[in-house]
């Protein structure tokens, strides 16, 4: 059996928690984990100042290559939102049915690839009212899952996203 490889987007301002605690619990589960950014080798703060260098730059990743995909929150998914190359990546895993999964800010990568109309999901509640005009059916819950996409709120949700994230990875 072959390595399940799962992408995790790495950018400036990016929530600290939110990054780290998936990478290492996949890895601690035997997926292959890796940070892809704009640029491969360059290093993002994140919004406590924590570096972390994108170890594949987003132009040499393709969907067809990854298992799952996780975009944590923060400010990041703001500059990820803006930027063809990650929408595309997004709405390509959404829509092969992997694992698509996003905590607190990360659902507006969801609001932005316009994969949302009628999906459950979660987030951080300032983007609420984007999630609901984007489609999307909101619900506050530690974890939501709706098919393949997978949605968390806070830090604190962390243990049940991975967990959610490990399930599918594991079917």
């Amino acid at each position: 059996m072959t390595t399940k490889r799962v992408g995790i987007l790495a950018e400036f301002n990016y929530e600290d928690l939110e990054l780290w605690y998936p990478y290492y619990r996949l890895r601690e589960e035997g997926f292959e984990t890796f940070t892809i950014g704009p640029e491969q080798g360059k290093t993002y703060n994140s919004k406590h100042g924590y570096p972390c260098k994108a170890e594949v730059g987003i132009d040499d990743v393709n969907h067809e290559d990854l298992a799952a995909l996780i975009i944590p929150g923060g400010f990041a998914p703001d500059y990820w939102r803006r930027d063809k190359r990650f929408l595309d990546l997004v709405k390509n895993m959404y829509q092969s049915g992997k694992p698509t999964a996003a905590i607190c800010h990360g659902a507006w990568m969801f609001c932005s690839a316009k994969i949302l109309k009628g999906k459950k999901l979660t987030c951080f509640v300032a983007i609420k009212d984007d999630v609901e005009n984007a489609g999307g059916i909101y619900e506050d819950s530690p974890v939501v899952v709706d098919g393949n996409l997978i949605t968390s709120r806070l830090p604190k949700d962390l243990p049940d996203f991975c967990k959610a994230i490990i399930a599918q990875l594991k079917k």
